[in-house]
């Protein structure tokens, strides 16, 4: 039976309040989270939001306004934010069984409480509020709907509205009303509506959530396609949004990142191409899956337009589909050798696995003394590997340069970072 009684629970500004948890005193402060090499803003506090500043803002265009307003800039912790969502998510699946939790996001969880009728949804919405505040620390809105993009617009209007306190159950509205609270808000504030499509939708005078809700789904479908048509409908109660108990396989796979300097020589980037395949392989091996085919990019910095450009990239199918660490590197770095032009000043590398099938569907060559799966002493390795990594940190073991532990030149910059509180025995909290 499908789901009619469907609630999102989502943190509040997820990365600020990680880390307003362990530093009470910047409850009230305004700020922002950054992204890789102190970038961008990826999350703000109320108190930003309300001058104005948008997701994305580099935080160098702010620093007027910081000075002026007081705006204090954190880098992410991504260690801290990953441990309190384990600790949101165990607390939430305490609610319902575990084929009715899924877990969308590191901030945001689907609840179904469709078993659970004569359940006053507004009272267990504010329990939950309560639970996790109390529990984890972190506060969350609650939004419930009949179908998924019903409860992502409750939980929208939970957080927008303050008389809902945190918590709107649009189960209890009749469609009129349903409708004129839709009407309050703008087209693009339905879930998967972006930018681009809102501006089409806004050209043909749907203007507001309710107007996408009165169209008729089938006259959407032949002007925007499937999606559109689920879209409409779910916001007309109609669940069309599959339940994922399990996260679905990823298609590919690509580990990326910026560099905190610029690097000049193939050895320089050979470094962070071993250490992106070695984590892309071993997200490869949590999904049980093996990669045909391997590529790699290297970028310039385009905001330098003083500088020669050159971005790159190229990708090749392997003989024989592998999971296997070593074998991905070796041809991910013979494809950075054939990319690599000396004279450049590169500021990103990254890798790319594409083809991705399960491993009991992998094929060996005709010419393989032992076909990769059943090759079982390179299985235990790269469960060895695995184990170890999960153990004691990312790149705590690898290929090559990927496993030494020394500190990187090419590391992401991090100058606002707050300390690891609950991952590392050395920076807990104190209290004296």
């Amino acid at each position: 039976m499908k789901p009619s009684r469907i609630a999102l629970v989502d943190v509040n500004n997820c990365y600020v309040s990680c880390e307003r948890l362990m530093r009470p005193d910047l409850e009230r402060v305004p700020m922002v989270v950054l992204s890789n090499n102190d970038g961008c803003c990826v999350a703000r506090s109320a108190e930003v939001k309300a001058l104005g500043v948008k997701m994305g803002t580099p935080w160098f265009h702010m620093k007027d306004l910081a000075k002026q307003h007081g705006i204090r800039a954190m880098s992410s912790n991504y260690a801290l934010y990953g441990d309190m969502s384990r600790r949101f998510h165990a607390v939430l699946a305490q609610w319902v069984p575990p084929e009715c939790q899924e877990i969308y996001s590191i901030d945001e969880c689907f609840l179904d409480f469709a078993g659970q009728d004569r359940l006053d949804l507004t009272e267990t919405g504010q329990a939950i509020r309560a639970q996790v505040k109390q529990w984890v620390g972190l506060p969350v809105s609650v939004g419930i709907g009949s179908t998924k993009t019903l409860a992502k617009f409750a939980n929208h209007v939970g957080k927008k509205q303050p008389q809902w306190n945190g918590v709107c159950d649009l189960t209890v509205l009749s469609i009129p009303d349903r409708l004129a609270l839709m009407d309050q808000f703008p087209v693009q504030e339905t879930w998967g509506v972006g930018r681009r499509l809102a501006e089409q939708l806004i050209d043909l005078g749907i203007r507001t959530v309710g107007d996408l809700a009165r169209c008729n789904p089938k006259r959407m479908r032949e002007r925007f396609g499937v999606v559109m048509e689920r879209t409409v409908a779910e916001l007309q109660g109609v669940s069309c949004v599959e339940w994922q108990t399990q996260p679905p396989a990823k298609q590919q796979i690509v580990a990326s990142r910026s560099f905190g300097g610029p690097l000049y020589t193939l050895d320089q980037i050979a470094e962070p191409v071993r250490f992106h395949m070695g984590r892309a392989a071993e997200k490869l091996r949590q999904q049980g899956g093996v990669a045909g085919r391997v590529g790699v990019l290297l970028e310039t910095n385009r905001f330098r337009p003083q500088d020669p450009q050159y971005s790159p990239s190229r990708s090749i199918s392997l003989p024989a589909a592998s999971d296997d660490t070593a074998v991905l590197t070796t041809w991910a770095v013979t494809l950075l050798r054939a990319l690599f032009k000396a004279g450049y000043r590169y500021v990103k590398a990254g890798v790319m696995l594409d083809d991705l099938r399960p491993k009991e569907m992998s094929q060996g060559s005709l010419f393989d003394s032992l076909p990769p799966e059943r090759d079982h002493r390179r299985e235990t390795l790269m469960a060895v590997l695995d184990r170890a990594n999960g153990k004691w940190g990312r790149g705590t073991m690898g290929v090559g340069s990927a496993g030494v532990r020394d500190q990187k030149g090419w590391a992401m910059n991090r100058g606002m970072l707050s300390p690891c509180y609950t991952t590392n025995w050395e920076e807990l909290r104190a209290v004296s």
